[in-house]
């Protein structure tokens, strides 16, 4: 068996990804309408990534321009570091419904593709704790 298998098989037998293949994970939470919540964890996103590195790039330059070399130096970093605040504030009001959807259907997509019919095959629920009972006598 092949090392990729392998790794497969062990992921397969993990509570998140059995629940995944189990529940034939899906991305039907994209569907709905989103939150009010949601739709501003999403703008904060987006305007992190308006504000991120080509602002940076813009305030280095007309710093530079301007012969303020140390406007560049310190500014810059710092509009870039408030751009990564933005995104992760964005990223907690967004991510926990959408990331736990999208990483279950990632996950029964990529073990599927691997294992094939093998992934929809239930392991026993106690496979992790029966292997390490046996290791232990």
């Amino acid at each position: 068996m092949s090392l990729l298998k392998k790794t497969a098989h062990y992921f397969a037998r993990k509570e998140f990804c059995r629940k995944a293949i189990d529940e034939h994970a899906d991305l039907s939470v994209f569907k709905k309408k989103p939150s009010f919540r949601i739709a501003i964890g999403l703008i904060l996103i987006a305007f992190s990534y308006a504000i991120g590195l080509p602002a940076a790039i813009i305030l280095s330059v007309f710093a530079v321009s301007q012969g303020n070399t140390m406007m560049a130096a310190v500014a810059a970093p710092l509009l870039y570091g408030l751009s990564w605040l933005i995104f992760m504030v964005g990223l907690y009001l967004a991510g926990p419904e959408y990331g736990k959807a999208l990483g279950r259907f990632t996950a029964r997509i990529i073990l599927e593709k691997i294992l094939g019919a093998e992934a929809k095959v239930r392991s026993p629920a106690s496979s992790e704790g029966s292997e390490s009972d046996e290791r232990k006598h």
